[in-house]
């Protein structure tokens, strides 16, 4: 793989900004290569050469030649290049190892120009994140000796005290854990890309040294040793914990150390087992975020000095000047080049993972630590295609079956359809929005969103646009079986006598798809089943919990989902109600069934009415106190409309249609210009956004069109038009499919731009809120 390829793919989007702008650096380069061509066509030449000859791209520079001047040799200019990077203590060599002067063009001195700028932004950037993580190390550390005098307190045996006293903790050695390329020490030009298993680190003698000589000794100690211990640091645990307080789940501290962790003979704690095991958990979670920061941080100073010496051997062929090493030494000795905190507490957070968290097992820790990331499969690819050749297959039998009875033609095989199919639908509804979402998350791949950080998805368990396209094959395949089955046994002549079973066919699909997405197995993508149905559970608890991104974002799915969520009443009246599906008319007769279809039609709004209620109370942003006017006006809309199907006549048709077209305004502002953050008059480009990630402007502009066109087709479920009963059917099935459209398209809008969004701030990881809370902290904030 090219190592342009390669730095593309090791970038952390959010960062993408402070890394070196390697393909600007190559394009500069490419002007001084055509400069160079340029100049050796203008040079006399004699008959037995061959005269020169300059690439076509470099043509162009033929009429705008460029100035140039005569200056010192290149190894010498490396020090006046840019003054600034003296602020940095970067000392420049000026060895002339040559004595002469070398000319020295002004595009070559744009390059070193630029190359100065760009390794004074990336050492900064560095710097300042090798400053915060080191902050953060200090506060995870004070809540790692919370967690060890607490312990003690409650005379809970630590978690490396649980093996057999007589087995041997064995020794892990520093330098096997490490596997990952990325040195903090010099990099050499014809070395730039190799692993760090020729990395050798030196440990440098500082605070974290002493801590991982700490962490050697309490692992390696035996029982005695550490029951001796325990009793010796009893009195400093105590004094650890006299300002400490617990922080619980929903961040509401329950009381200080001192009341909850009483003496032994009191049994009556507030920190019991399960406490002290969320506080676990939740320290778990911080040093494994903490990990995958660092583990970031040294892939940013591997990948970025090994671009430089890229760079500069580039540079060095192109203009055959011995420039390479005096600049390389000068990015050795930055402190991009020369630090090594980032290494310390890698191992510093790896041994303490070990000792306190994994049972000093090794390979366990590795686990948390370095989740392996997910693979394509080859049997995930052919499974999709299998299943979407059965789906084809399965449609093209119904359609056969359907026009070999001829059930369009007659009036009774259409009172079976429009009373069949809208228990179907509910399944197609769910299939099309999976297939839109597996687009999304293509799209949103191919672009470098980081979809996995801000849906806060666990490490390593994400699901690939591939695996959810598996999934709504699969179920696009079962609920086409369930139909050809239901149309066979209850149309067929031959099969008459099973006509009551068949209409329990769609209830029994129904509960087959219920049954595997709570199914507690670990399979079918398990972790990715329940982190759904935590987020369902939370949308349906608004307002009484914290709302988060993929809350508010599942929410926004299910106000496409209006009517699957009416499909689901037609499943209570046929089935809870005893209504079989030849008896919908009866349905619609029910005061129950009227009232359902006003009220389930109108939770999602109201779902997200309270989520935004909640988020204006929280955060004091008035955005959200808009955004919730937004979806009351939609729910008004809702309710209308639902009661003009419902009651007919001219009055109801103008109300409904009057609060569909407000809606639809605010609904069409919002989308555009608040979730994609498009429309901006004084960007860079043009009515859109500073920062675009699709390069075809025009794509963005169709986006735009094509959302306001499906905005209004919601309006046509209100108009009344001549149709037949089936056919009316079939027009609300397929506006809300283009629904379903809309939302998929507004889907990759609006993470974009969420995206960008972080990209703005380097926001790249998740906060872990921690377990302790400390009373001398409080008393600073207040002061």
């Amino acid at each position: 793989m090219k190592f342009e390829n390669e730095f593309k793919k090791q970038i952390v989007p959010e960062w993408a900004d402070a890394y070196v702008d390697y393909n600007g650096l190559k394009r500069l380069l490419r002007e001084v290569s055509c400069e160079r061509q340029i100049k050796k066509s203008r040079v006399p030449f004699r008959r037995s050469k061959k005269k020169p000859t300059v690439n076509g791209k470099c043509r162009e520079l033929t009429s705008q030649p460029r100035k140039c001047q005569i200056v010192k040799d290149i190894e010498n200019q490396v020090g006046v290049v840019d003054r600034s990077l003296q602020n940095d203590h970067l000392q420049l060599s000026k060895s002339c190892s040559h004595g002469k002067f070398q000319e020295i063009s002004e595009i070559e001195m744009a390059f070193l120009r630029k190359f100065d700028e760009e390794l004074i932004k990336v050492n900064s950037f560095y710097k300042e994140n090798v400053e915060a993580v080191t902050e953060e190390a200090s506060v995870l550390s004070k809540q790692r000796k919370t967690l060890v005098a607490l312990r003690r307190k409650m005379e809970i045996t630590p978690l490396n005290e649980r093996h057999d006293s007589h087995n041997e903790v064995s020794t892990i050695p520093l330098s096997s854990t490490f596997q990952t390329p990325c040195p903090s020490g010099s990099v050499h030009l014809d070395s730039a890309v190799e692993t760090d298993a020729n990395y050798r680190h030196e440990q440098k003698e500082s605070h974290w040294g002493s801590e991982l000589d700490e962490v050697h000794t309490e692992v390696s100690s035996n029982k005695h040793v550490d029951e001796v211990t325990t009793m010796e640091n009893s009195q400093d645990s105590q004094e650890i914990l006299k300002h400490v307080k617990v922080v619980d789940v929903f961040n509401s501290r329950k009381s200080t150390s001192k009341d909850i962790c009483k003496s032994s003979k009191d049994d009556d704690l507030d920190v019991d087992q399960d406490d002290r095991s969320k506080i676990e958990e939740q320290l778990k979670k911080a040093f494994a975020e903490f990990y995958q920061k660092l583990h970031s941080l040294k892939q940013y100073s591997f990948m970025n000095l090994s671009a430089f010496a890229r760079i500069m051997n580039k540079y060095e062929k192109i203009s055959s000047k011995a420039a390479a090493k005096s600049y390389m030494e000068t990015v050795d000795n930055s402190y991009l080049g020369s630090s090594d905190e980032v290494a310390d507490l890698m191992k510093m957070v790896e041994i303490t993972f070990i000792k306190d968290f994994s049972n000093s097992n090794y390979a366990e820790a590795m686990k948390h630590l370095r989740p392996k990331t997910k693979r394509e499969k080859h049997s995930v690819t052919f499974s999709s295609g299998f299943l979407s050749g059965c789906t084809v297959a399965l449609f093209v039998a119904t359609v056969l079956k359907i026009a070999s009875q001829k059930l369009m033609e007659r009036e009774e095989g259409t009172h079976y359809m429009e009373n069949i199919f809208p228990l179907y639908s509910l399944f197609g509804f769910v299939v099309l929005h999976m297939l839109m979402y597996a687009t999304d998350l293509y799209f949103w791949r191919r672009c470098r969103v980081n979809y996995p950080f801000i849906f806060g998805f666990k490490r390593g368990t994400a699901l690939g646009w591939q695996e959810v396209f598996l999934l709504s094959t699969g179920f696009a395949v079962l609920a086409s079986a369930s139909f050809l089955a239901n149309l066979y046994l209850d149309r067929d002549p031959s099969t008459q006598k099973y006509r009551t079973e068949a209409e329990k066919v769609p209830l029994g699909t129904t509960a087959l798809i219920l049954l595997i997405t709570f199914c507690p197995f670990n399979i079918l993508y398990k972790s990715s089943r329940f982190f759904f149905i935590r987020c369902l559970l939370r949308c349906i608890s608004a307002p009484l919990c914290k709302v988060k991104f993929p809350d508010y974002f599942l929410a926004d799915q299910l106000t496409s989902q209006v009517q699957a969520s009416r499909c689901i009443v037609l499943y209570i009246c046929y089935y809870g109600l005893g209504e079989y599906s030849r008896k919908q008319n009866k349905c619609h007769t029910r005061g129950v069934y009227n009232t359902l279809s006003f009220i389930i039609a109108v939770i999602p709004f109201w779902l997200r009415f309270l989520q935004c209620m909640r988020r204006l109370l929280e955060e004091k942003d008035w955005m959200h106190g808009y955004n919730a006017l937004k979806y009351l006006s939609t729910i008004v809309a809702v309710l209308v409309r639902t009661a003009c199907e419902l009651r007919k006549g001219a009055t109801w048709m103008v109300l409904a249609l009057i609060s569909s077209v407000v809606a639809v305004l605010v609904n069409t502002y919002w989308d555009i210009v608040v979730d994609w953050g498009l429309l901006r008059k004084h960007s860079k480009n043009k009515y859109l956004r500073d920062r675009l990630l699709v390069s075809n402007k025009s794509v963005y502009f169709a986006a735009m069109i094509l959302n306001i066109l499906l905005r209004i087709a919601w309006i046509q479920l209100v108009l009344a038009f001549n149709l037949r009963s089936f056919q009316k059917v079939a027009a609300t099935v397929l506006i809300s499919c283009l629904e379903i459209i809309r939302r998929g398209l507004w889907n990759f809008f609006s993470l974009e731009n969420e995206h960008l969004n972080n990209v703005n701030k380097y926001r790249s990881f998740k906060s872990v809120p921690l377990p302790f809370s400390y009373s001398d902290d409080d008393d600073e904030k207040d002061n």
